[in-house]
């Protein structure tokens, strides 16, 4: 189980900002007190897109802490075979992969 932290970067009222997500909602919220940042700020909670927003400075902090540095393209294949993983599988398309619909 992991803590994990992309690059990306996004400007956010005069801060760098990146997503921080986790293998289990204990271990996001765990990290997120060891950062002081509020429970109150995870996004999109109970869904396949749970995570923090985190300034870079606690991005740093964040590495002290254990968490693994991903890339913003890692952090949307996470969240994409969370989805997946959440989704029934009656409603998944039935397409062989790569096929043309």
């Amino acid at each position: 189980m992991t803590v994990y932290v992309d690059d990306a970067m996004i400007p956010f009222r005069g801060m760098l900002m990146n997503h921080m997500l986790a293998d289990t909602l204990d271990e996001l919220l765990h990290m997120a007190t060891l950062l002081q940042t509020d429970h109150k700020w995870l996004q999109y909670k109970g869904t396949h897109k749970e995570h923090f927003d985190i300034c870079a400075r606690r991005r740093l902090l964040a590495f002290e802490f254990g968490a693994v540095a991903i890339s913003y393209k890692q952090a949307g294949r996470m969240v994409y075979e969370r989805r997946k993983a959440m989704t029934p599988q009656i409603f998944r398309p039935i397409y062989p992969a790569g096929a043309k619909v």
